[in-house]
């Protein structure tokens, strides 16, 4: 597989080692996997990143070289890193602050099988009781010939790089919110097509979830409910949604949360029925309602759930009880309408806004200038 950004790729395998570069790049499946992940590089702020597997290597490739094992040594003796080290440093990385421990534990491992079921070579190596962890010094080292050559400097570099790329893209993407932001009562149309093309099946998961957040919190803006514990006392009460944490974090199953009626939302991607059912029963099978990154309508996400269900639980009472669960289900078609609701009600600005502010702090966005007003 070529794209844009595999020439970058061969470029740094050019600078190590010359006219061996591209016999490289075709035999080495680390540098092949590297390719596949790198693919969004030059596809925008709104692509998906790939950053958790791509630093699971990053990190035990350099504490290889800090080690200096792709000059000298026997790999094979060493001790293995600490997670704890790995982990923090994976989390000093650009947009790596708030990632999780799957890829160094499973994920990255799991992917690249998927990708090269014919490799024999695991990429991380751990023992789970001493928690310690190594790169398969395997897929470091390629043969030629009679020679060998180690990639461990390269897939650094190759990283760097992509990281690089993707840091100069989301930069753009916040300058060119903030523009919007600034002639929004001037261009009102600019910027709901910007704020549409973000509703899209191919945009970054995190992108996604911002805007959903964003247009569903201004979807309830002025929406109130009546409680009180007596018929003549009943206080009104505005409905307001709050995102409980980062994307992608373990928080249980819950993406937003709704005062004071508690509904919960679950933003995803998949129409794996596992996924929707832990969730459910993480919370004790309270109902959640789902964004689904899906443009099919409503009515056939639901009939795709149930139909998985069923796959997997062979009795109806079962099926019944967690489709029960599902509350709502809001595709990409409804986050459009909802998107207009807001809109004719004045909230196009605030919108815009919202998405500013949490994608700052989503990707560690630091500017001394931020105004939100």
């Amino acid at each position: 597989m070529e794209h844009e950004f595999t020439p970058v790729i061969l470029t740094f395998l050019e600078k190590h080692f010359g006219e061996h570069a591209q016999d490289l790049f075709d035999k080495s499946p680390l540098l092949q996997y590297l390719n596949l992940k790198t693919v969004s590089a030059t596809r925008g702020s709104k692509a998906r990143s790939s950053f958790a597997s791509l630093y699971a290597v990053y990190v035990l490739v350099e504490d290889y070289i800090e080690h200096s094992y792709h000059k000298k040594g026997d790999y094979s003796q060493y001790e293995g890193a600490r997670f704890s080290k790995l982990f923090k440093r994976q989390r000093q990385l650009p947009f790596g602050s708030k990632l999780q421990n799957h890829a160094l534990n499973h994920r990255m491992n799991q992917e690249f099988r998927k990708f090269f079921p014919q490799v024999d070579a695991t990429p991380i190596l751990r023992v789970v009781e001493s928690r310690r962890y190594w790169i398969n010094e395997k897929l470091l080292k390629i043969s030629i010939g009679r020679r060998r050559f180690n990639l461990a400097e390269a897939v650094i570099e190759i990283i760097d790089a992509y990281v690089e790329t993707k840091q100069k893209s989301f930069k753009g993407f916040i300058q060119t919110c903030d523009k919007l932001k600034r002639i929004s009562r001037q261009n009102q149309k600019e910027v709901e097509r910007f704020i549409l093309d973000l509703l899209a099946p191919n945009v970054d998961a995190r992108i996604f979830e911002i805007v959903s957040y964003a247009i569903l919190k201004y979807f309830y803006h002025d929406r109130t409910v009546y409680f009180g514990f007596q018929l003549d006392q009943l206080e009104e009460s505005p409905l307001r949604l709050y995102k409980t944490g980062r994307t992608n974090a373990n928080d249980g199953g819950i993406d937003f949360v709704m005062r004071p009626l508690g509904r919960f939302f679950q933003v995803t991607e998949t129409l794996d029925v596992r996924k929707y059912f832990l969730d459910i029963d993480k919370i004790e099978r309270y109902p959640i309602s789902f964004v689904i990154k899906s443009e099919d309508s409503i009515k056939a996400l639901t009939t795709k759930l149930r139909q998985g269900a069923e796959r997997q639980y062979a009795v109806k009472t079962i099926v019944d009880k967690y489709m029960k669960c599902i509350e709502e289900v809001i595709n990409i078609p409804t986050l459009r309408d909802r998107f207009g609701v807001a809109t004719e009600q004045g909230y196009l600005r605030d919108v815009i806004n919202e998405i500013v502010r949490q994608s700052k702090v989503e990707f560690n966005y630091e500017d001394p200038d931020d105004d939100f007003d």
